[in-house]
């Protein structure tokens, strides 16, 4: 993969521009959540997380009737809305309950977007749904450091070996000490970031979003194999999920 790091300086604003297929960010507000639903006797399976043949993250009763998958990118706007504002209500209405399971596949459109998901993915199964969720309830203080990242800098990453340049562009970001306060050290980071069989796997995971299963933006929703159409925000999901459940 040929690494364009002048066009990743730009990416977060190009990517806010066209990461979601909706004309504006997710509708729901932050207010409107509801409130977690009671668990049943049993399995909480928000608690449960296996990595998915497909590369993917899934977080719920892997037999659940409904499977949803989420087909999003860490570096796109709208998909911090959603995190920020409907994975709490999908989790505690679907997913605790084990009626739904909720795999999330990381769609990179840019070079950042790569470099943060290879250092989400790279503690495994047990932190990545909360990293996800941190990183995006961080998003705009750590994109705001990729705009300020000098012609110099740029210059100087681009000429590093291929294997060193995802590490040099999350240390320019900041990203390497955000993820470090969240137990990742440097020495698996720097695995991580220069490990081609982990860059490969991302971009398969895209490749399959975009030709099979016709993502165009992000967020995309699978539902049973199906992509929802007009789903974007956790209103048009949830009455997608309800209809799925016979609901």
């Amino acid at each position: 993969m040929k690494i364009d790091f002048r066009w990743a300086v730009a990416a977060l604003a190009l990517t806010a521009a066209g990461c979601g297929k909706q004309d504006a960010a997710d509708s729901s507000a932050a207010g409107n959540a509801a409130a977690p639903a009671a668990t049943a006797a049993g399995q909480d399976w928000t608690e449960t997380v296996a990595t998915t043949p497909e590369g993917g993250f899934r977080m719920g009763n892997p037999d659940a009737p409904v499977k949803l998958v989420e087909y999003a990118s860490l570096t796109c706007p709208h998909c911090a809305d959603f995190s920020i504002n409907g994975s709490p209500k999908l989790k505690a209405n679907y997913v605790r309950t084990g009626k739904v399971s909720w795999e999330f596949r990381t769609f990179v459109l840019n070079p950042v977007d790569v470099a943060v998901s290879l250092m989400a993915r790279c503690q495994g199964e047990g932190p990545f749904f909360k990293l996800v969720e941190e990183t995006y309830a961080e998003q705009k203080n750590w994109g705001a450091n990729i705009s300020k990242i000098s012609n110099a800098e740029i210059t100087r990453i681009q000429g590093l070996p291929e294997n060193q340049q995802f590490g040099a562009l999350a240390a320019a970001s900041g990203m390497d000490q955000f993820y470090r306060a969240r137990g990742l050290s440097k020495e698996k980071a720097d695995q991580c970031l220069g490990d081609k069989a982990g860059l490969d796997k991302l971009l398969a995971i895209r490749d399959r979003g975009a030709n099979q299963d016709k993502i165009t933006g992000t967020p995309s929703f699978i539902i049973n194999g199906q992509l929802a159409e007009g789903v974007f925000d956790i209103n048009t999901l949830s009455a997608a999920l309800d209809k799925a459940l016979g609901g």
